[in-house]
């Protein structure tokens, strides 16, 4: 039988910390959430390895170091508001709220967003709150948000999205097609926002992002 707990700490030590996550409250965060429980059953003893891992709806998990890495450049503040787009499971609501003061996260699929619903319910996730609706529209009525977290890789950050940034807040998400995506980080400017690259990464896609093809002479 797995020692999970003693896979987590390997996964935080091993792969989290050894990429240059140092953030103790985030470290906490990772160490405290049961990463076995967002995956299915019969994946649970991959639930630790370094990899996007597939859940449900032709849907994954970010590997943990990405997400790590993510949630370090977001400096997510005890009081904040968050969104995540494309909660999936819960994985990454799970943890952002031992960091954060409220977080909504969205979800488009039903059975997504009960899955996350039951399993943040069942970890006592008090300031996180599962809702449902297409995810290129986000949330605008919670906003505005200090962070706004894509759960999954997207060819193009909607405008949209931007706007429900609080002035100075961050968009963070892998952006691109593999191999040539990115993490990105996007702050709100007032009217304006300013984009700068964090890491290479790749990420599962989520649905509703993808470019427009390209008119062609």
């Amino acid at each position: 039988m797995i020692d999970f707990a003693a896979a987590r700490r390997m996964m935080v030590d091993c792969q989290v910390r050894t990429s240059d996550v140092t953030d103790l409250r985030l470290i906490a965060a990772m160490l405290a959430v049961p990463r076995e429980r967002f995956v299915p059953k019969a994946s649970a003893e991959l639930a630790y390895l370094d990899a996007d891992l597939p859940v449900e709806a032709g849907r994954g998990l970010i590997k943990p170091m990405v997400l790590g890495k993510l949630l370090q450049a977001a400096e997510i503040g005890e009081t904040g508001r968050v969104l995540i787009v494309g909660c999936a499971t819960g994985y990454s609501a799970a943890v952002i709220q031992h960091l954060a003061g409220a977080v909504v996260a969205l979800e488009q699929d039903p059975g997504l967003a009960q899955l996350a619903k039951d399993n943040l319910q069942a970890l006592g996730a008090r300031n996180a709150t599962v809702v449902t609706g297409p995810l290129v529209g986000g949330w605008p009525a919670a906003a505005p948000y200090e962070v706004i977290l894509l759960d999954g890789a997207v060819e193009e950050v909607p405008a949209a999205l931007l706007r429900q940034l609080k002035d100075g807040g961050r968009l963070l998400g892998v952006v691109g097609r593999p191999p040539l995506s990115k993490a990105m980080l996007f702050r709100s400017t007032g009217v304006e926002s300013s984009s700068r690259l964090i890491f290479d990464a790749t990420a599962p896609a989520l649905p509703g992002f993808a470019k427009p093809p390209a008119f062609v002479f």
